[in-house]
């Protein structure tokens, strides 16, 4: 066998040709810390949960949003469980009670009754942007506090839950999921949570998808106060649509998006107050509606059995309707 020495210029350029100089070395590095210091933040805050139903157990992962005990995970996790326990990141354990479940957004909120619990702050969804770190931190196959980070891929994409319902502005991302993963945060490199990992498909190579923190903390925050969701239903189906730079001068709105009406459902509350296929719904009441996820989060709660108006974008008219959403 030939043994071929290297002279010091060729192994100074075989080695410059592998390794990252200047300023690849510093963007890597810079890379790194931002992960490093990001998992430091939020770490701490992540817990393994173990539900258990008619003796059989299942496993995945959650993060505390409260100094107080309150945990988000995924609705899929302790669906139907009847015992719950949580364990922290220092290995401390407790059994868990659950605050309140909600499968159409696959989220769920426990409360576990242990001292001295550091937890972690919701980011502004609005900040969010595509090619962005994204971090996740979970337990994947029963590994606790595995990291795996890439980037945000896509915003705004729909996730069917298991109850069929469409999940709205879900946050696509490469950052590597494996099962265990679901209910774990997804973090942004600052340390918030930018979103709750809730699935992935394999044959995808990888393709994952977490709900966005603003549906996450929104929900948490009615489940903590009634335990449940109360949804309204018009009768709709909607998308976000644009609207035309001079239509939304014209009527001064300061939206340029709002939910197009796809179908309508006979006898429904939005047909009965005439509503009509192709309206672009913009304003529910005082609040401007600029997406079906708009519409949606206004459809919770105090407006149920009560009329409200609704202003409708009708053929580059604005079109007031009084409606009465039911309660689904």
């Amino acid at each position: 066998m030939r043994i071929k020495l290297l002279s010091e210029n060729e192994e100074h350029r075989t080695r410059t040709e592998v390794e990252p100089q200047g300023a690849d070395q510093d963007y890597l590095d810079a890379y790194s810390r931002a992960v490093v210091r990001a998992v430091a933040q939020a770490g701490p805050s992540v817990v393994h949960v173990r539900a258990e139903a008619s003796g059989r157990g299942g496993t995945g992962s959650g993060f505390l949003i409260s100094p107080d005990g309150f945990v988000m995970t995924n609705s899929h996790v302790v669906h139907g469980s009847d015992r719950m326990s949580v364990r922290t990141a220092e290995g401390r354990e407790g059994r868990a009670e659950l605050v309140g479940d909600d499968p159409d957004t696959d989220l769920a909120v426990l409360r576990v009754n242990l001292p001295e619990l550091r937890h972690i702050a919701f980011a502004k969804s609005g900040m969010v942007r595509v090619g962005q770190i994204a971090i996740a931190i979970g337990n994947p196959l029963g590994y606790d506090h595995s990291v795996t980070a890439g980037i945000v891929s896509a915003l705004g994409r729909t996730f069917p839950s298991r109850t069929g319902r469409l999940i709205d502005n879900v946050i696509q991302t490469d950052a590597p999921l494996n099962p265990g993963n679901s209910g774990g945060p997804l973090i942004n490199s600052n340390g918030e949570v930018i979103g709750v990992n809730t699935a992935m498909i394999p044959a995808a190579q990888g393709i994952c998808f977490a709900i966005g923190s603003k549906t996450a903390e929104f929900i948490a925050s009615w489940l903590i106060k009634d335990g449940r969701i109360r949804r309204g239903f018009l009768g709709v189906v909607a998308q976000e649509v644009t609207i035309h730079e001079r239509v939304a001068r014209f009527h001064k709105l300061r939206q340029r998006s709002g939910a197009l009406v796809l179908d309508l459902e006979a006898g429904s509350a939005a047909a009965a107050g005439g509503v009509q296929r192709d309206d672009v719904i913009v304003w529910f009441n005082h609040e401007e509606v600029r997406s079906a996820h708009d519409l949606h989060r206004l459809l919770v709660g105090e407006h149920l059995e009560h009329p409200v108006r609704l202003t409708v974008l009708r053929r580059h008219e604005l079109v007031h309707l009084w409606v009465t959403p039911r309660e689904r």
